[in-house]
């Protein structure tokens, strides 16, 4: 007859939380999350930046540091839709994109943005460069950003398939795939501008996620190999207990980081501060229920996480030695 034991006793007579008694349900929601973000974005799409639909560039140098909230909500106002305004080199240098106006030569959109500078912020600004960004550039930045996202799944697949165990190294990545899909779904439900940015908040997003599933992983891995008795589902919780405190400070701290982005750090990160939020939130919820619970369903256990032994050459032949 086995033994009795209370779960506590494998986490050294401390509480366990029972996390994954709530699996089923957490994974059924997240998955009906995923397939509700890929219907959005097939029918809606994405309200892609300047970056990738291509417009017109204007460079113009001042005579002082101006307020750019102030010349964006300006060009607004005289009908320039969404304009990106920001500094480039230094204070003095603004650089700022629209969309391509039809009906308005250079010369024209040149002098329009002047007398909007010159009457509301600096009467000494002058035009260095204006031209315009084609289509061409930005269908080429669009597959260059595709193309960034699944090389870096591709290459995280390789790495955890390597450092683990496979059933841990596909929850992992589907993880990852999670996390990903359900921003792009919210971006695309609220028809945020997608830009650069938002792209270097995907690729954040993904390492983020990937790091704190690893380290639950690795303790995964040890409490398997230290923990002689013990059903894997209640290992499993040891281990989420036991990383939990990390999990949680280490993701509070970071979204105290990207909250302040959100809140101070103006217009030109806003998409991307807002997409790190929800990404970091994703991770932390994904490495336990979509990552551990996966691998727990699809039959992880001890046996698998042991290293396996290497048997000498001749270790089978008897001794030459009295």
């Amino acid at each position: 007859m086995a033994e009795e034991y209370k779960v506590e006793q494998l986490n050294h007579g401390r509480k366990v939380y029972d996390f994954l008694r709530v699996g089923n349900a957490a994974f059924a929601i997240s998955m009906i999350l995923v397939v509700a973000s890929l219907v959005i974005i097939s029918m809606k799409g994405f309200n892609w930046g300047l970056d990738f639909t291509g417009g017109t560039v204007i460079e113009v140098k001042l005579t002082h540091p101006i307020d750019l909230e102030k010349v964006r909500a300006d060009l607004n106002a005289q009908g320039f839709k969404d304009p990106i305004v920001q500094n480039f080199g230094s204070s003095r240098d603004v650089m700022i994109r629209m969309a391509p106006i039809e009906g308005m030569n250079s010369e024209v959109l040149s002098s329009k943005i002047l007398d909007i500078v010159h009457s509301n912020a600096d009467e000494g600004a002058e035009v260095k460069r204006i031209e315009f960004v084609g289509p061409s550039v930005g269908a080429e930045l669009a597959q260059s950003g595709l193309m960034a996202i699944i090389v870096c799944l591709l290459c995280i697949l390789v790495y955890v398939g390597f450092r683990f165990e496979w059933r841990l190294a596909a929850g992992a990545v589907f993880a990852l795939a999670h996390d990903v899909v359900i921003t792009l779904g919210i971006i695309s439900l609220f028809q945020r501008e997608v830009d650069l940015t938002i792209v270097a908040a995907m690729l954040s997003i993904i390492g983020y996620s990937l790091n704190d599933t690893i380290v639950v992983f690795d303790r995964m891995r040890e409490n398997f190999r230290k923990i002689r008795r013990g059903t894997s589902y209640e290992i499993m919780n040891v281990s989420l207990t036991q990383t939990l405190s990390r999990t949680l400070m280490t993701s509070g701290t970071t979204l105290l980081a990207v909250l302040c982005l959100l809140f101070f750090g103006g217009e030109m990160l806003k998409g991307f501060s807002e997409s790190l939020a929800i990404g970091i939130l994703l991770g932390t919820v994904s490495s336990i229920w979509v990552a551990a619970y996966m691998a727990l369903k699809m039959g992880v256990k001890r046996e698998h996480m042991l290293p396996t032994k290497v048997e000498k050459e001749g270790a089978d032949q008897p001794s030459m030695l009295p």
